[in-house]
């Protein structure tokens, strides 16, 4: 089944993004090469796909897990996480409808 991984960035977490990232690109590019990555991005803290000092304000992580444990368990070991990117996460079961 999909599930959606919402997180929520602390304030001015860009250093800390920065830091932690390629760890977290490399559990990304992981899942991606099982086929189980749907889409996984930032959400940029202002109205730009380039936002510069402003940073982000979290993430959005669709992927295929065998259950939410395992989803919630993924979503635990984040090196995001782990660094104090993120301030609260949130894995919900998610369906597909369109495309």
């Amino acid at each position: 089944m999909l599930y959606s991984i919402f997180a929520y960035d602390v304030e001015n977490s860009l250093p800390l993004r920065a830091e932690a990232r390629p760890g977290h690109i490399a559990r990304l590019k992981e899942m991606a090469e099982q086929g189980r990555l749907i889409l996984a991005g930032p959400n940029p803290a202002v109205d730009s796909e380039e936002p510069g000092d402003a940073g982000f304000s979290g993430s959005l992580i669709v992927a295929q897990f065998d259950s939410l444990e395992d989803a919630q368990a993924w979503a635990n070991a984040d090196p995001y996480l782990a660094a104090g990117v993120y301030e609260k996460v949130e894995v919900k079961p998610f369906k597909k409808v369109l495309p």
